[in-house]
Parts: structure tokens; sequence; C-alpha cells
């Protein structure tokens, strides 16, 4: 003889199966520096469908997320554009000890829209009348910019473009100068072009700039949350490396 369930009881049982199966997914808050912009949301969707918990991105300059966080803004992860921000960070007592680590290494290029001004070269800095406007990230907040005007010195060309400079508040700015065109070349991070069809490039050989480590760490803040510890150990992760070595990250 079949036996009825009453109608409270089972909206109980599967409001606790409800919240049994939520309890365990948590929220992060990560602080993302601007190259890394494209491979982190795919990080991010790629945590969630195998964690259940959610990453919430935020995408600045390294200096600027410093900043940020010294001031306690609530994130629990920082993704940086170099070694720097996130080794200051355990010093001073903000970071979690022994969580830091190299996530990625980060490359530059010369970038333009135009599909024939960079013949696979930097011949065209040495061009006076070759363009008007060269972007680079602020190099005082942002690694990418610090790594251009290295370059730039290397080639022996600063002080002749040193004046054409543009500057944005983070790499992803640089680029959307050069996208828009409102800067005719620019040094960009690979990561942005490298899907891109439109426009030509150099690809600056990496001994031309000091290395761009970029580094995670877990912030103090959120040393407890499981969602955090979860996202430092998935950026380590066979899926996660994949990601980022499609984006023409280093190892």
């Amino acid at each position: 003889m079949a036996r009825f369930i009453p109608l409270k009881s089972m909206i109980l049982f599967f409001g606790l199966m409800f919240i049994s199966s939520t309890a365990w997914a948590d929220k992060v808050y990560v602080a993302v520096a601007a190259n890394f912009t494209a491979p982190a949301k795919e990080i991010a969707e790629a945590f969630e469908q195998e964690t259940g918990h959610q990453a919430v991105l935020s995408f600045g300059s390294t200096g600027k997320l410093y900043i940020q966080i010294i001031n306690g803004a609530p994130y629990g992860v920082f993704l940086a554009a170099d070694a720097a921000r996130p080794e200051r960070l355990e010093q001073e007592g903000v970071a979690v000890l022994g969580s830091r680590f190299t996530y990625a290494k980060g490359k530059i290029v010369l970038y333009s829209r135009d599909d024939d001004l960079i013949q696979g070269s930097p011949d065209v800095l040495g061009q006076e009348a070759a363009f008007q406007k060269l972007a680079i990230a602020n190099p005082k907040t942002a690694p990418y910019g610090f790594a251009a005007i290295e370059t730039l010195k290397h080639l022996s060309v600063y002080e002749q473009n040193k004046d054409k400079l543009v500057k944005g508040d983070n790499i992803a700015q640089a680029y959307q100068f050069v996208f828009t065109q409102n800067a005719q070349v620019g040094f960009v991070a690979l990561s942005q072009v490298i899907n891109e069809a439109k426009g030509s490039r150099w690809i600056v050989p990496q001994d031309f700039y000091s290395p761009i480590r970029q580094q995670a760490v877990l912030l103090k803040q959120d040393a407890d949350n499981p969602a955090a510890q979860a996202f430092v150990t998935f950026l380590s992760a066979d899926g996660a490396r994949a990601i980022i070595k499609r984006f023409g990250y280093g190892n």
C-alpha cells in the first residue's frame, strides 16, 4: 500500500537538500592585473563549473590594486603582474606567508592596427615620421609599462620617442588606445592580441626587459574562505595552466 508524504514534509526535505548542496559554495573576490583579463574570465568560469564556488573579478593596474588592498578592499586573492607587490604584501602582514607563487610569465609585443606598419621588427621605432603616438601602460604602476620603457632604452630609441608616449592607467587602456587608433602603435601584452587577426606586430625578445613574473597570493582577510583557498589551488591545476598557456604566457 502506497504511503503519502505530507506536502509540508516534502518542502522541508527538498529545502534541506538545497541548503546542503549550496552550503559548500562560497564566493571569493579576486583582484586581477589588467593584462590577465581574458584568461582570468575563462579560468573563473571553469572554476565555478568544477567547484561550485564563484570568483568575482576586479581588474586594474597592479599598483592601483595593491593600494586598494592595503587600504582594506575586500579581496581574497591577488593576481598581480609582478612579484614585487605580492612579496610586499607578505612582508606587510597582509598576505598569507607561503601562499605566493608565479602563475604566469608575461610577454610584451609592439602592436599596430595597421597591417603594414610593423614588419616583424622594431624598425618603426627609429623612423621619425612613421607614427605620432606610442601607447604604453603607466610604468609607475604597471609592470608591462615598465617593460616597455626598458625595451625602448635597450633599443636606444627612448629619447626620440619619449614625447610620443601616451600612458594608460593599465595595459588594458594602453591596448584601447591602439585598438581605437588614438595611438598608431603601442606596447601591449601578447595575451591581448594573440587571437587578433588584424594588424601587425613584433614580439619583443624577453631579454630586452626584466622578467615579468606574475605572482598570485592569498590574502589574510580571506585565509579561511574555502572559495579563496580553492581558487589558489585551481590556478595551479592543469585546466587553468592550459588556458594560461593558450593566451601566450610562459610557465
